[in-house]
């Protein structure tokens, strides 16, 4: 089973920087390369930039009065989940698709439900 992690390219893991402005601050977040890339892939779908959409995440997680006290742990949440949804059939990848306001209740209670059922299921005791 780690050989499928283990062997995988080891560029998905090394890190880099990028420098984006935020409120006219200069700001460098510093992420592995598979967060980079899912980044990208949901900024393709929305028609923005990786800067465009971290940027759009900040003011929105601003907004919405979320303490960010990491915003780069906040990004890869947001990949993870962005990646989850696909593998559960609510989004599909490379798709030129916004990911619309409409719905986002349905699909956040969904994904509520299904984290539940998930924790149920793999925190189970063992059978002796």
């Amino acid at each position: 089973m780690c050989q499928l992690f283990i062997e995988a390219e080891s560029e998905r893991w090394l890190s880099r920087t990028k420098s984006l402005r935020i409120e006219g601050v200069v700001t460098s977040i510093r992420l592995e390369n598979f967060f980079w890339d899912v980044l990208a892939e949901i900024g393709f779908r929305d028609d923005m930039s990786v800067n465009q959409l971290i940027t759009k995440l900040y003011f929105e997680s601003q907004q919405a009065e979320l303490d960010l006290s990491n915003f780069t742990s906040f990004l890869r949440v947001c990949c993870a989940r962005y990646l989850s949804l696909v593998a559960d059939g609510v989004l599909s990848r490379c798709e030129k698709t916004p990911i619309k306001k409409n719905g986002i209740d349905i699909i956040l209670s969904q994904e509520n439900q299904r984290t539940l059922a998930r924790r149920r299921c793999f925190t189970r005791e063992p059978s002796i």
